[in-house]
C-alpha cells in the first residue's frame, strides 16, 4: 500500500515520511507524482512527503502494478487532464479499473492502443 499511500499522502496537510525495507527501486512511481507537483525527496530507502494543495495533470508513465494505481489515483485528484501510459501494468492487477472508478464518480477512460 505504500505507492497507493504517498500519493494520497502529496496531498495531504504536513510532511509525512515512508521508509522502504524490502524492494529495491519501489519508488520509480515517486519521479511520476513529481512531474505532477509532488514534493517528495528520496534518502535512501526513505520517502520525506511535504504535502502540497494541488497536484497538476500530465502525461505520466506506470513502471509497476501498485506503481501504476497510485498514479491513477494523483490523476483523480490532479487539476487538468492526466494520462497514465504503460497501463499494462495497471491491468494486471486491477481489473475494470476505470469502470469501477467511474461508478464512484471518476471521470476516466481506457484507450487501448493497435
Amino acid at each position: 500500500m505504500q505507492a497507493i499511500l504517498s500519493s494520497c499522502l502529496s496531498v495531504a496537510t504536513g510532511t509525512s515520511v515512508i521508509v522502504e525495507n524490502i524492494f529495491e527501486n519501489r519508488y520509480k512511481h515517486i519521479v511520476e507524482l513529481q512531474k505532477m507537483g509532488a514534493k517528495i525527496n528520496i534518502e535512501g530507502k526513505t520517502a520525506v512527503i511535504k504535502g502540497t494543495r494541488k497536484l497538476y495533470g500530465t502525461i505520466i508513465k506506470s513502471t509497476d502494478l501498485r506503481g501504476g494505481a497510485a498514479l491513477v489515483l494523483a490523476g483523480l485528484v490532479a487539476k487538468g487532464t492526466t494520462k497514465v501510459e504503460n497501463i499494462e501494468y495497471i491491468l494486471r492487477g486491477y481489473e475494470s479499473l476505470d469502470e469501477k472508478l467511474n461508478k464512484l464518480g471518476a471521470k476516466i477512460y481506457m484507450v487501448k492502443n493497435d
